[in-house]
């Protein structure tokens, strides 16, 4: 059985403040060409279909209007969850009427996981869905209090979707979850509280032949080839810049042995980073891609951004390198005498912040008004 899949869409999102309309239909187009060509059997999107619980009806209708060309222009069947993003009503609803041989569609969290069941030469494939659910509505779901971390709820609709799959049959879930091992972006919303642990650890999913996880943005497995993040075929941020972006069919074998493939997405606009100097940057080949600047200019330049939009419409970020400091903290050498010296610390500090000593002017400034404020507002 051939499966495609995909998941983080987040329709409705911008770039920095620019719409990815256009780009996210290519993706789409991308994604519907890829089903037809490879004749696959089954498409997953593995939640984050919406960047949030109430799109844009635009995305709405984008949305809505691939699902109808897939169930128009392949034979492929469709599973899909909610994410972290998405309103797992409004996911919900779409299952309304659904042609149950043919679609599972899952917006909230079930005690009583029942699968999509397909067939190939070898048998049966047992599809569970697993979407993403708060802890707070899980204890009221399977009636247990006790559930305090997403991988207690992950845990328990695993143990619901297990129970329904029939005996021999090879088993996919697909889940939204950060499982323990992998590596995140900077564009992931957590899926805890402060302070609390998101990750699932790996072996929550024993049992199954391939689990499609959702959630993280890099494509990647974790730990074993058939625990595997599609990851998102956009990039949301500049920590993704020139990152390789697809999606994966999935080959299960009599055994469910899983083969892997990626597929890479093309978009429209590619995100990089380009450092240098501004007048050397404006000399470059004009480009459309999502844009940060790191100046190496000495001194700021006049009308930086407004200058290099002229060459990158889409420049978005604009920072001088000297201000890009690494983020280790630096030692504060010195005996605990001169720890505790105020003056001592300011400098301390100032030299942190900017990288450069505090000056004898600067001294001159501050010793007075320490000693004033250390004399109640005295002058003495």
């Amino acid at each position: 059985m051939r499966v495609l899949h995909t998941a983080d869409l987040h329709l409705g999102r911008q770039f920095n403040g620019i719409p990815l309309d256009e780009d996210h239909q290519a993706i789409l187009d991308q994604i519907v060409g890829t089903v037809v060509d490879l004749r696959a059997d089954v498409l997953i999107i593995a939640g984050d279909i919406f960047d949030r619980a109430a799109p844009p009806a635009a995305a709405v209708r984008q949305f809505n209007a691939f699902l109808s060309r897939i169930a128009a222009e392949t034979s492929a069947a469709v599973v899909l969850i909610a994410g972290n993003h998405d309103s797992g009503d409004r996911i919900a609803s779409m299952s309304i009427m659904t042609d149950a041989r043919r679609a599972l569609i899952r917006g909230v969290v079930s005690a009583d996981e029942k699968p999509l069941l397909l067939s190939d030469a070898h048998g049966v494939v047992a599809f569970s869905g697993l979407p993403f659910s708060y802890e707070f509505a899980a204890r009221e779901c399977f009636s247990d209090e006790t559930m305090q971390t997403p991988e207690d709820v992950m845990a328990a609709q695993v143990a619901s979707a297990r129970r329904n799959v029939p005996e021999g049959a090879r088993w996919v879930i697909v889940a939204h979850a950060f499982v323990a091992g992998a590596d995140g972006s900077d564009s992931e919303r957590p899926l805890a509280r402060v302070g609390g642990v998101e990750t699932v650890r790996p072996d929550v999913f024993n049992g199954a032949h391939y689990v499609a996880l959702g959630h993280l943005h890099r494509p990647q497995f974790v730990g074993v080839p058939h625990l595997r993040y599609s990851g998102s075929p956009l990039a949301f941020g500049f920590d993704e810049a020139d990152a390789a972006k697809s999606m994966s069919l999935v080959e299960i074998d009599v055994a469910g042995k899983t083969t892997i493939e990626d597929i890479p997405f093309k978009p429209l606009r590619g995100v990089r980073i380009l450092k240098g100097k501004h007048a050397e940057l404006l000399l470059a080949k004009p480009s459309d891609n999502f844009v940060k600047a790191v100046l190496t200019d000495e001194t700021p330049v006049i009308d930086a951004m407004k200058r290099l939009r002229a060459v990158f419409p889409n420049a978005c970020d604009l920072t001088y390198q000297r201000e890009e400091r690494a983020p280790e903290i630096k030692s504060l050498a010195g005996t605990g005498a001169r720890a505790a010296d105020p003056i001592e610390v300011i400098g301390d500090f100032l030299n942190f912040v900017r990288n450069d000593p505090m000056t004898d002017t600067e001294r001159a400034i501050v010793a007075p008004a320490l000693h004033l404020a250390q004399n109640g507002g005295e002058a003495v």
